[in-house]
């Protein structure tokens, strides 16, 4: 190859197909911004994280002629400049940041926010899903609230450390130490009550353990400074719970707002199968979950109102921006990645998704192992034939294409769908039995042709 042809092929370059595009590297104190060459006379700028200069971005992407904006997702810095662009007008491109890796070598963040507009420019970028603004402002609520549970949780583990440094065991006599019986008899100890018959008789009559096993487990060594430790964490752990109950209320009059896909009046909403307290007295949760998507997801086995509420928050109302249940799958990681490479397949684990929506899931799956619906008797199935992991794993997948369906339809989960599915399964163990025993010689007799026996 002579050497003109070597130089006139290394200049070819990828059509541009946005030619109005930017990109823009977030740090937590400075941000780069790279627009297209011939728009500006600097066509890359720094900028620091002040709201007033987020908004002097703006204008100046503005007067550069831009339209589209790609980002990386970089931890919560992303955040204020999106809102203002977004509200400005522009498409803004929020983009996994294992997608935009640049090849090996110098790293700068001038280089970064161009390489950022190049592939933007050309049409590499996939924006990643975001639902509406009004469910981000309610999904937002609840992550605060999921961390006011894990540190609600961390002062549990505080209490429980006091008592048995006191050898006080009643944190393992009793199921919860948060419970009805564990608050009665912890306020009782810090009232000053040391008798452990008179601690005893305040156990719930749901408590399985006998009283004189909680008045053994309450004699122990109180000491003074134990003491203060564990009224500080109880303090604490009972603050936070008035946390969570504000984040409740907060919640409910977000999602008061939210349109409804049916009437409540005519559609009146099921029973839940799950009655486990998430929120206090008068915040009617479930009931704005259903009124928003138009389905009952409680209705699902192993979906509570927590969970039917955490899917809401993380997908939103209408799945659109997925075109099948396969999407919404592969988008959730719960389905196989296969690493094809000289048409053999090394790999077809799932992909490394951070997903709280499939996390909720797995969660959802997990609790089926005792259920006796159908999708109870698929998990187990699943279990006996994959193990404990990719059982959740499957189960979690067809959990996500059933609640794709429910919502995308609006139709009401039927568990009879799968008794087509139950029969195929029997047919299939049929015919396995039926091999066995051909292998050992014997063949199966249906009971209704079997001679009776006599007696």
């Amino acid at each position: 190859m002579s050497k003109r042809a070597r130089r006139s092929k290394s200049n070819i370059s990828l059509p541009t197909l946005n030619p109005h595009a930017a990109g823009i590297d977030i740090g937590a104190k400075e941000i780069y911004v790279a627009v297209p060459l011939d728009s500006d006379c600097e066509p890359v700028q720094r900028f620091t994280t002040f709201t007033d200069d987020l908004h002097a971005i703006a204008s100046w992407l503005a007067r550069s002629g831009v339209k589209t904006v790609a980002m990386e997702s970089t931890g919560v810095y992303w955040i204020p400049l999106f809102q203002i662009l977004d509200s400005a007008g522009f498409e803004v491109f929020l983009v996994n940041s294992r997608h935009v890796k640049n090849v090996p070598g110098r790293k700068t963040d001038v280089g970064d926010a161009q390489w950022l507009q190049y592939l933007h420019s050309v049409g590499l970028l996939r924006p990643s899903f975001r639902p509406p603004q009004a469910v981000c402002a309610v999904r937002s609520l609840l992550r605060h609230r999921e961390n006011l549970v894990q540190i609600s949780s961390k002062h549990i583990l505080h209490i429980q450390k006091a008592l048995t440094q006191m050898n006080v065991q009643i944190h393992n006599v009793i199921t919860d130490i948060t419970g009805v019986t564990g608050l009665r008899i912890i306020d009782a100890i810090l009232d000053g009550e040391r008798d452990p018959q008179k601690l005893a008789s305040l156990r719930d009559g749901r408590i399985k353990a006998s009283a004189d096993t909680i008045a053994r487990s309450l004699v122990g060594d109180y000491r003074r400074e134990h003491l203060f430790t564990l009224k500080q964490s109880l303090d604490a752990y009972r603050h936070c719970q008035e946390l969570i109950a504000g984040c409740e209320v907060e919640i409910e009059s977000m999602l008061k707002d939210f349109e409804s896909r049916i009437d409540p009046a005519a559609n009146q909403i099921p029973e839940r199968r799950s009655h486990h307290k998430l929120a206090p007295a008068g915040v009617a949760i479930h009931e704005h979950v259903y009124r928003i998507l138009g389905v009952d997801l409680t209705q699902v086995p192993g979906v509570d109102t927590h969970a039917a509420r955490t899917l809401f928050c993380e997908i939103g109302a209408i799945m659109d921006r997925f075109p099948s249940a396969n999407h919404f799958a592969s988008w959730l990681g719960l389905c196989p990645d296969n690493r094809i490479t000289g048409g053999r397949i090394l790999s077809a684990k799932t992909r490394d998704v951070r997903s709280r929506a499939a996390c909720i899931l797995r969660m959802a799956a997990n609790s089926l192992h005792r259920s006796q619906s159908r999708l109870g008797d698929y998990f187990r199935r699943m279990k006996a034939r994959l193990g404990v992991p990719q059982a959740i794993t499957a189960t979690a997948h067809k959990l996500a294409r059933i609640i794709f369906r429910l919502v995308r339809e609006g139709t009401a989960y039927d568990d009879s769908v799968f008794a087509t599915q139950d029969e195929r399964h029997l047919q299939r163990k049929l015919r396995h039995i039926r091999k066995q025993a051909a292998e050992l010689g014997l063949s199966l007799v249906p009971l209704t042709e079997a001679q009776p026996q006599v007696s």
